[in-house]
């Protein structure tokens, strides 16, 4: 009997050879572009897309971050410093994450998606 989580899947890898391609790249990816990947194309529900994409970010962050510090690109000072409010925030954010509506996800995170992009822009 196959064990069907560890199936290799020709899509799957290349979704996660580009997204972690982008996060190499550009230090984002994960989960700007996991969430809308997992949601429409593996159509995977929407709290499920966010938490799994938390998740794979975990990698994606690891792997880069392996290059970055042994070309001593980064600054563990601050590294730390931001590290301590980020669990806090991931703590707390995952437990919102499991009281609010999929519609409520797929607006606050568009929203969020499009002031970022602007930002980026201007």
């Amino acid at each position: 009997m196959k064990n069907k989580h560890f199936d290799f899947n020709i899509k799957n890898t290349l979704i996660g050879l580009i997204t972690g391609f982008i996060n190499g790249v550009f230090g984002s990816g994960g989960g700007t572009l996991l969430v809308p990947i997992l949601n429409n194309i593996l159509k995977v529900e929407e709290h499920k897309s966010h938490a799994t994409a938390l998740a794979i970010i975990v990698f994606l962050t690891s792997a880069s971050s392996v290059v970055y510090i042994s070309n001593g690109t980064y600054d563990l000072e601050l590294t730390f410093k931001v590290a301590i409010g980020s669990v806090i925030g991931g703590i707390l954010g995952a437990k919102l994450l499991c009281k609010v509506t999929g519609r409520f996800l797929r607006i606050s995170f568009g929203l969020i998606m499009i002031i970022a992009s602007l930002r980026m822009v201007f």
